[in-house]
């Protein structure tokens, strides 16, 4: 189908999605679980056919992880739309009310944004997260998924679709681009006409390219270059397992440990505690000088290094005199995405809180939970670092926006 066409039904239909009740909305999204269960297998195969293609061009661990699906992954993906399900709709939610001196009385309630487009990489996740998400909030979705996932993605939302139709609702509130030339990616971030909101989900060169070319007003889902700050009043025996977490549980997704900052008085204790830990889940580690003199087993960090998102059984280290030395350095090199100090100092934690600039800042905790899922939303649209409409995992009041309705008996100006 040519791009034009589905974004005019994207825009048509986005009438009927906002008219939804919430039980009709429910019901929906239960019957689309279940269905992505039922259809588990014809799924599978449609991502064997990605993840074949993935190996044979080359596609590192990180990436490779972010787009198999298996069944378990699959009842994931369907729980996290029962989860959406779950959750109160914030659709009709009153924000504020008041009335004024004049008589009118003013009400501030939360709508649908309408139709949200989102383009995302080799996370065939995102086809159902993405879904539930803006469904259960009332809007339309266009989705444009990479190269990379295409067979999994088509197959996706094809049952998710069907299970919409057999629901009676319109299978247009979801909609696929399949068509993988990066031209109809450009032309579509020019469909300002008929798509409310526009959110890239990948890597920096998509999100910068969206951000360069859109005409549709973009929020930024940014890379995570995460840091992990050992203080000098850490507990090492928290200290470890948390960094193990951050950054091996799985390398390829944003919010996984990059950076590594020590604090000097305690590094002589820590440091081999951690080349132990790092090198038992095969860690690569970039230390600078002061950090290679405790590990035998690291390389020299590059400046790059300690910017970088390595999505690798990869990390960097650098070693600093005291909390507001972390504290620059991290400002300096994150992305605004996740960081975290490990400390049982209350007054370094709560100045780490205050001014670490980042959507989400953790005492004492894996960056991992910065996750739409962990934090109760059922799902997540993605993880924004910019600060204007939403920061932080994006849940259904993010993809939301608001209106006035005002009530008068006959008042004029």
């Amino acid at each position: 189908m040519e791009l034009i066409e589905i974004c005019k039904k994207a825009k048509k239909v986005k009438y009927e999605i906002q008219c939804l009740t919430t039980k009709e909305k429910n019901d929906a999204l239960i019957a689309v679980a279940d269905k992505l269960v039922a259809e588990a297998d014809s799924i599978i195969a449609a991502n064997a056919k990605d993840y074949e293609r993935g190996v044979s061009n080359g596609m590192n661990k990180g990436l490779l992880d972010r787009l198999l699906l298996d069944k378990k992954r699959i009842e994931a993906m369907a729980e996290g739309l029962r989860q959406v399900a779950a959750l109160p709709d914030p659709v009709g939610e009153v924000i504020d009310s008041f009335e004024r001196p004049n008589g009118l009385k003013i009400k501030k309630v939360r709508v649908p944004m309408g139709v949200i487009g989102i383009i995302y990489e080799a996370r065939p996740n995102v086809t159902a997260d993405a879904f539930a998400l803006t469904f259960k909030a009332g809007n339309a979705v266009v989705l444009k998924g990479g190269s990379d996932a295409i067979d999994s993605n088509i197959q996706i939302a094809n049952v998710m679709r069907a299970a919409l139709g057999k629901c009676g609702i319109n299978p247009d509130a979801i909609q696929l681009i399949e068509d993988t030339d990066r031209a109809v990616t450009t032309k579509f971030m020019q469909m300002n006409e008929y798509i409310d909101v526009l959110i890239p989900r990948g890597s920096a060169r998509l999100i910068n390219a969206v951000v360069e070319n859109s005409t549709i007003p973009v929020i930024e889902t940014g890379t995570g270059n995460c840091h992990i700050y050992v203080d000098k009043d850490a507990d090492i025996d928290k200290a470890i397992p948390i960094i193990i977490n951050a950054k091996t549980q799985r390398i390829g997704v944003c919010n996984a440990a990059e950076s590594l900052v020590v604090h000097e008085d305690i590094k002589d204790r820590f440091l081999p505690l951690f080349e132990k830990a790092m090198n038992e889940h095969n860690v690569e580690i970039r230390g600078d000088e002061e950090s290679r003199k405790l590990m035998n087993s690291a390389v020299s960090a590059t400046e790059e290094d300690f910017g970088k998102e390595f999505l690798d059984y990869i990390i960097s280290v650098k070693t600093v005199k005291n909390v507001d030395e972390a504290i620059e350095h991290i400002n300096k090199y994150n992305t605004s995405h996740s960081d975290c100090i490990i400390t049982e100092n209350e007054e370094s934690a709560k100045r780490f809180l205050d001014r670490v600039d980042s959507a989400c800042v953790y005492v004492n905790a894996s960056t991992r939970f910065t996750d739409g899922f962990e934090f109760g939303f059922g799902a997540e649209i993605g993880i924004s670092t910019q600060k204007l409409h939403a920061r932080g995992p994006m849940g259904l009041k993010e993809l939301t926006s608001y209106k006035y309705q005002i009530t008068g008996e006959g008042q004029i100006r």
